[in-house]
């Protein structure tokens, strides 16, 4: 009989297989899964932050843009040149009752323009403050100045001591319907082009702080939520918006501190708020450059940080289980991360090069906070390309108004000279002489002043200039001789009105000043190909070599004497109405004369 072996502390094959699969891959795939676990934490930390700080810069970008459009307004007023009347004529105490009255109608009407405005102010010289005023039951007095950080004679020497925008950060307002509003003002001093050194006023525009906050908002405040929003600390270290209007004007760090410094500083604020714990608490900085202030995005990364936690169990007890089911899990997992974060970053890179209208198309498999970022970046898109256009129009509107103030400088010397010239005649008693003459004028007011920014046809405009020469060669007693040549081909050809007469103006009035030859001024006309030949020549004194190159360069900001302004204007309506189709040359001789030749097409 066979004696039956006990196997009683023997282990089966499979046990072995499965204690050495255990041994020789459940701790290399448990420590991959942790490392796994903990990479895509990074990398996602990493992301997260990447897109933080272009949603900072993307922020102050947009606080320029916005800001911009505000300084245009501002530019409205301190270039006015019934604003720089009015001013004048209150530091000259003339009609002061009328011109304050019409200040405040005037301010009255931009006031409405904008969303946020508050209050304008203008200050004079002498010390006169005109407002119109949302914050008062009585408008035209002022809500703010009293409470200010600065008097009036302060304010006014800081704005008036250069020509730069000034922006001053928020500060304490006023109470008005029980609630308290912060303010913050833009402001520059009051330009008049005829004196440019003159000091006759400051003009200021006061924005509600809640401007700011609307600027500085993140897609979870849109949401309602508190996970993450944004603040800023003006050059002083002083908070000057924020989402509790409690902390506002707060010191929470020094002017003088460094990035690293700063960011403390603000981790220790909102650790006192006591809104997030501090070990969950992101802080990003970004420094715009040209208000040197801080935007700071505050971010509570608690629940990211919790999801991950959860998540790293699931690997691990997945891992336990099937670490066939964590292989693809992980597969999976960081698959489709990668997939958001590239089709992320796919759409900033076409965004970049100027496509505002595309868009990150978000999906089930989307991680949350990858979402998160992508439907902020959508709306940092949308709020961009909307500001964008805003701007555009906003410089349309500016250029049209540029045209129509240049087109409505009308040289009053002229018209009062002879005035007086068919005055005197009237005297002598030359009947025909001044019959001629006050037809002549009747035909310049009419053809000038009706429609002044339409075409006309050159036959239209050459029987203008011809009564125009007639009175200028009737008031300067037949000083000079004038020689109009035009083509027959160009007379139906469009032009625009009063295009020509500062050129011929200049050659008659500055030209044969003083000049002690016979005076000659040639004026032609031309066509050639698709373009229209206009020269105007004289024999005149010349012009300044310095002139005539500024002429030819197109440089029409540079200050220059009233002497020279109608050549200026008239260059700058030829390039407005034709652009780079038209051009104008310019060459002098001292003591010799002056050819000016215009190009304009002929279409």
């Amino acid at each position: 009989m066979k004696k039956r072996i006990k196997y009683t502390n023997k282990v089966s094959l499979q046990s072995k297989l499965i204690r050495m699969f255990l041994l020789t891959s459940a701790v290399p795939i448990l420590f991959l899964s942790f490392f796994s676990y903990y990479n895509i934490s990074n990398t996602l930390k990493k992301t997260t932050m990447e897109f933080s700080e272009n949603n900072l810069r993307q922020t102050g970008k947009n606080l320029e843009i916005w800001l911009e459009s505000y300084e245009d307004l501002l530019y409205q007023i301190y270039t006015d040149d019934d604003v720089v009347s009015l001013v004048d004529k209150l530091n000259n105490e003339e009609d002061v009752p009328v011109a304050k009255n019409q200040l405040r109608r005037y301010l009255r009407g931009l006031l409405n323009t904008k969303e946020y405005i508050r209050s304008i102010t203008i200050i004079t010289s002498e010390g006169v403050i005109i407002t119109y005023d949302q914050l008062t039951p009585v408008t035209i007095e002022n809500s703010w100045i009293d409470n200010f950080s600065l008097s009036p004679d302060e304010i006014y020497e800081e704005i008036s001591s250069d020509n730069k925008t000034h922006v001053f950060p928020t500060e304490y307002g006023a109470n008005f319907a029980n609630n308290d509003y912060f303010l913050f003002h833009i402001s520059h001093r009051i330009i008049d082009y005829k004196d440019l050194d003159k000091k006759s006023g400051v003009a200021i525009v006061s924005i509600d702080e809640k401007f700011l906050r609307n600027v500085c908002l993140t897609q979870d405040e849109l949401n309602e939520e508190v996970n993450s929003f944004n603040f800023i600390v003006d050059n002083k270290g002083r908070i000057i918006s924020y989402i509790n209007q409690n902390s506002l004007l707060n010191q929470v760090t020094d002017e003088m501190a460094s990035l690293e410094e700063r960011q403390e500083d603000y981790m220790e604020f909102i650790v006192g708020e006591g809104l997030f714990e501090k070990e969950y608490i992101s802080i990003n900085t970004y420094r715009d450059g040209a208000l040197q202030w801080d935007i700071v995005n505050v971010s509570n990364q608690r629940d990211t940080i919790t999801k991950l936690g959860k998540q790293q169990e699931i690997d691990i007890i997945v891992s336990l289980l099937s670490l066939t089911v964590v292989i693809v899990l992980t597969v999976i997992l960081s698959r489709q991360l990668s997939n958001s974060i590239k089709q992320v970053v796919s759409t900033m890179q076409v965004a970049s090069s100027g496509n505002l209208k595309i868009r990150v198309k978000a999906d089930k498999q989307m991680p949350i906070e990858v979402e998160s970022i992508a439907l902020q970046f959508n709306d940092m898109l949308g709020k961009l390309d909307d500001a964008m256009k805003k701007e555009k129009k906003a410089g349309e509107r500016q250029r049209q108004a540029e045209i129509r103030a240049l087109e409505a400088q009308i040289n009053p010397h002229f018209l009062y000279n002879t005035l007086d010239t068919i005055n005197w005649m009237a005297i002598d008693k030359n009947e025909f002489d001044i019959s001629n003459a006050i037809s002549s004028l009747a035909a310049i007011l009419r053809h000038a002043i009706k429609n002044s920014n339409i075409t006309v046809e050159i036959r239209d405009e050459v029987q203008w200039l011809k009564n125009y020469i007639y009175l200028q060669q009737t008031r300067l007693k037949n000083s000079f001789r004038c020689e109009i040549n035009v083509d027959p081909e160009v007379l139906d050809c469009k032009i625009h009105k009063l295009l020509l007469q500062p050129f011929i103006e200049n050659s008659i009035i500055h030209g044969f000043a003083w000049a002690k030859k016979e005076h000659i001024l040639e004026i032609e006309f031309k066509l050639k190909g698709e373009l229209v030949h206009i020269t105007v020549k004289d024999n005149g004194k010349g012009i300044e070599p310095s002139l005539v190159e500024s002429y030819n360069n197109e440089v029409s900001h540079m200050t220059e004497d009233d002497n020279h302004i109608g050549i200026r204007n008239a260059i700058s309506r030829l390039h407005m109405y034709y652009g780079d189709k038209a051009s104008v040359h310019v060459s002098s001789t001292l003591g010799e004369g002056t050819v000016i030749t215009l190009l304009i097409p002929w279409r």
